[in-house]
């Protein structure tokens, strides 16, 4: 704990797996409960030789203003040995439902830095709920539906799905899961602040339900960018 009583992640779970796998992942999503735009996951990934030394005021991303987390993206990026970012759309998110997006973005994520030599032999996963592990078929299926949705897709191997480590509160006590929720978070945000924006006012609530996203609904009524499938506020006035 902090002298103000909140939770400073550190490296104690992290360095416990990697007595016996060479890398641990840490995966962490957001974008998960807004209305629109893409849920993202963020997979941060140390080895044996990670420094101890965390980057200056690493935290929960939801802990750290938006120039806190914007400053923390290069130092976090050079302290880990690997990360991706990866995304599943609204489109998906309404085929998929919300836990079979967050499988396929995770898919995704793994699928980068396994291509680069970096699979984790375990990754710590925030919450009590394991969203990436699934029955076969159903990753298999992810998987390719997933590759084919990608700009650039790279090869089709598939990769391996790690065991899964629940960690209540991991984005807050654990050092890679909160590396993961930065990196993730920033990009999301980004990607929000970028749209084409006919009046919900993405910059500001990124796709979540403030009000003047609630009155964008109201007037606009949905966009491409909105999860269809969801009950979105302010419809039944437009």
């Amino acid at each position: 704990m902090s002298p103000r009583g909140r939770l400073r992640p550190d490296r104690r779970l992290e360095k416990e797996l990697l007595e016996s796998h060479d890398y641990v992942g840490g995966l962490d999503e957001v974008g998960r409960g807004a209305l629109a735009g893409p849920v993202s996951v963020g997979l941060a990934i140390v080895g044996r030789r990670t420094d101890d030394v965390l980057p200056d005021g690493l935290a929960d991303s939801k802990q750290l203003t938006a120039r806190a987390r914007t400053g923390l993206v290069e130092p976090v990026r050079s302290w880990l040995v690997d990360y991706a970012v990866a995304h599943a759309s609204p489109a998906e998110i309404d085929e998929r439902g919300i836990v079979g997006a967050l499988r396929l973005a995770g898919l995704r994520a793994l699928q980068r830095v396994t291509e680069r030599g970096h699979a984790p032999g375990i990754v710590i996963l925030d919450g009590v709920a394991d969203w990436l592990t699934a029955p076969q078929a159903d990753l298999l299926t992810a998987l390719e539906n997933g590759q084919s949705a990608q700009a650039a897709p790279g090869p089709a191997a598939e990769p391996r799905i790690p065991p899964v480590r629940m960690e209540v509160k991991a984005d807050a006590r654990c050092a890679v899961v909160a590396a993961a929720s930065v990196l993730a978070k920033v990009e999301r945000d980004a990607l929000m602040i970028d749209l084409t924006d006919p009046g919900y006012g993405w910059a500001s609530n990124k796709g979540y339900a403030s009000p003047a996203h609630i009155a964008g609904l109201a007037e606009l009524g949905a966009g491409d960018q909105h999860r269809r499938s969801w009950h979105l506020p302010g419809l039944d006035r437009h």
